[in-house]
């Protein structure tokens, strides 16, 4: 994983509440076998002249701004896949499915909880999200949000499951020399 860095962007206003993992990315593409290639598919069923993410004026945003119980539903992984790959690198809403939070931390995606929502929806200009201040600062002011610390190292220091474990590779290895051998049950 990447660390997660400061990110100016554009927001993408995505009000709907109650957006479910199968709407983020249908059951048809859950056979891809990698973690890339899904952003084509993210909101398939959705998309169309008068979708948000097929309008010009949020091309290339990274920060999508949701409406409350985002991601809720089935806890597909590949919904933050394809979230991640279309090219977003946050996601602000009221409020997240908990397996969906979880999934956005393990994959590099910094989940937002914030009521203020309402303010960003209109917000024309670029936002300033910065995890290390956990601010965001918009035109008409600034946000502060709360993230579990253990969450904002992982993000901050781009570790995934297995590198955060590897970072106590000495401390595993010293632990295994100095344990005894196991018995055997018969």
């Amino acid at each position: 994983m990447k660390p997660f860095l400061t990110i100016t962007s554009k927001i993408t206003p995505f009000p709907e509440p109650n957006v479910d993992t199968d709407q983020i990315i249908p059951k048809q593409f859950l056979k891809l076998v990698t973690r890339s290639g899904f952003g084509k598919y993210l909101f398939f069923d959705r998309r169309g002249p008068n979708f948000v993410l097929d309008n010009s004026l949020y091309r290339g945003s990274k920060v999508l701004v949701a409406g409350d119980n985002f991601g809720c539903g089935s806890s597909r992984e590949h919904a933050v896949w394809a979230l991640q790959d279309f090219g977003f690198a946050v996601i602000i809403s009221t409020s997240f499915a908990d397996i969906f939070y979880s999934n956005c931390i393990k994959n590099g995606i910094l989940p937002i909880y914030t009521p203020d929502t309402h303010t960003l929806f209109s917000e024309e200009n670029s936002i300033t999200v910065s995890l290390q201040d956990q601010v965001i600062r918009h035109t008409s002011g600034v946000i502060h949000f709360e993230i579990d610390p253990h969450h904002k190292t992982t993000l901050l220091e781009g570790l995934d499951d297995i590198s955060r474990t590897l970072k106590y590779d000495d401390m595993i290895t010293l632990f295994e020399q100095n344990s005894p051998t196991p018995s055997v049950l018969l």
